[in-house]
């Protein structure tokens, strides 16, 4: 799939929840591979934060990010709209330290990201597809949450809450699809015995009614409701027995979980890529979802790119005859098997090393280990079907190699090893030229990687 970004920008205006000052968000198109940033244009120079987990501060009643003294919060609800509805791409402009919060749901960023649609754009998504579960729990709070393999995005969430009101609550969202209609509308929420604590902590300044259910599940004196209210300048309402307060009723039976789970899309967001797992998370709150999000991203810092998904039960895209037809090698120097996968800027090849290569005769008689040297050439051959794939029909050239750079071996490779190579374009074809970066896998390990040119040319 192809990356995607906003067709037009758009402007939501509102009030901050923490810090009660009236708002506007402007979100705009961004170029391929830009991701999600945030650009503070009420201080001066204008500057831009990565909306990545690298750079999460803190996750008190929402989640924070920021680089040095420049800071927003409360990013989460246009995050999670972002995501969900596959935006790749964006950059959002903001007048203040937080992002309005509306009427505490995602639905209006959902409504307003539909109203302007979106745009493909040339490159191609990168996944983060989780192969192992990924497992994070925290004693103090009972907070759990787990991540396991999946073809999609999917989540389930289970809330407990010690209150007569909101004891056990369970969501789900078995498609990243249902998000609009099932998820988006949830509002945030908050008890009233929590109320007083928060404005002291000079949180919550823009709280009403209109923006979070209110939840009234233990004991208080009238006198201090409408002290809370006049403190929050808000019409003191009639709490008579316990329940949610708000005049409006619940979008949702359980509510809260869905924005519990509404939560966990926008923190998840954050990996900096779309995910392919299935989270499952028990009274899940932001501190516990970017700490997940943080060691997934520590994972995608230590290896750009993930180790190709092979399944040898599929068909591949191109069997070994019809790699013959396209490249001009022949035993015992073809050294693609197979091509299992290919988007517009990339292509994966599979090689099984066998015990009878011809090279394991002197290299070595004792200790038989695939030359370095062939694993580029390897990653030549799948870069050369990858150029071959831009032009017409590709039988009619071949490629050559040019220049070869930042070649590292990382492990051995030995009988018995399948190989996996990663082939990318790092730039622009121009003049029948390519430059590419190869990657070359045994498992989830590198073993090889390089940066090569390589020209095409048509054959007389």
């Amino acid at each position: 799939m192809k990356q995607l970004t906003l067709n037009a920008p758009f402007t939501l205006s509102g009030k901050g929840l923490h810090s009660g000052l009236k708002l506007d968000a402007e979100f705009c198109p961004a170029p391929e591979n830009h991701g999600y940033k945030i650009q503070r244009i009420d201080l001066e120079g204008a500057p831009v934060i990565d909306c990545l987990a690298d750079f999460v501060l803190t996750t008190n009643r929402g989640t924070e990010i920021g680089r040095g003294d420049v800071t927003v919060c409360t990013i989460e609800h246009a995050m999670a709209a972002l995501y969900a509805s596959g935006v790749d791409n964006c950059l959002i402009k903001v007048n203040g330290p937080e992002m309005p919060i509306l009427d505490g749901s995602a639905e209006p960023f959902i409504k307003a990201i539909a109203s302007v649609g979106l745009v493909e754009q040339k490159s191609d998504k990168e996944y983060y597809v989780v192969k192992h579960k990924i497992e994070l729990s925290d004693e103090a709070t009972g907070s759990k949450i787990m991540i396991l393999p999946d073809d999609e995005f999917s989540v389930e969430v289970k809330v407990n809450f010690d209150s007569p009101v909101l004891a056990n609550q369970y969501a789900s969202m078995e498609h990243v699809s249902e998000f609009a209609q099932e998820i988006a509308p949830a509002r945030t929420f908050v008890f009233v015995r929590e109320i007083e604590p928060l404005l002291s902590a000079g949180l919550i300044k823009g709280g009403d009614l209109d923006n979070a259910i209110v939840i009234y599940d233990s004991p208080m004196a009238a006198d201090k409701i409408k002290s809370i209210a006049d403190i929050m300048g808000v019409e003191c309402p009639k709490v008579e027995s316990y329940g949610y307060i708000n005049p409006s009723p619940l979008q949702f039976e359980n509510e809260p979980a869905r924005h519990k789970l509404l939560d966990i899309v926008g923190d998840m967001a954050l990996i900096g890529r779309p995910l392919k797992g299935k989270v499952i998370a028990t009274k899940p709150g932001h501190g516990i979802n970017t700490r997940i999000a943080k060691e997934i991203r520590r994972d995608i810092k230590r290896q750009d790119v993930q180790a190709p998904v092979y399944n040898p039960n599929l068909e591949p895209l191109m069997d070994n005859n019809q790699i013959r037809t396209l490249l001009p090698h022949r035993y015992p120097f073809l050294l693609v098997d197979k091509v299992i996968e290919k988007g517009s800027h990339y292509i994966v090849g599979v090689k099984n090393v066998t015990t009878n290569e011809p090279f394991f005769m002197g290299h070595f008689p004792q200790e038989p280990v695939m030359p370095g040297v062939l694993m580029v050439e390897a990653m030549a051959q799948t870069g050369g079907l990858l150029v071959l794939s831009t032009v017409d029909e590709p039988e009619r050239y071949s490629t050559y190699f040019m220049k070869i750079d930042n070649v590292k071996f990382r492990q051995k490779v030995v009988p018995g090893d399948t190989l996996l190579f990663h082939v990318s374009f790092l730039t622009e074809m121009r003049r029948g030229c390519a430059v590419m970066k190869g990657l070359a896998f045994v498992g989830e390990k590198v073993v090889c990687e390089c940066e090569f040119m390589a020209q095409i040319i048509k054959n007389k």
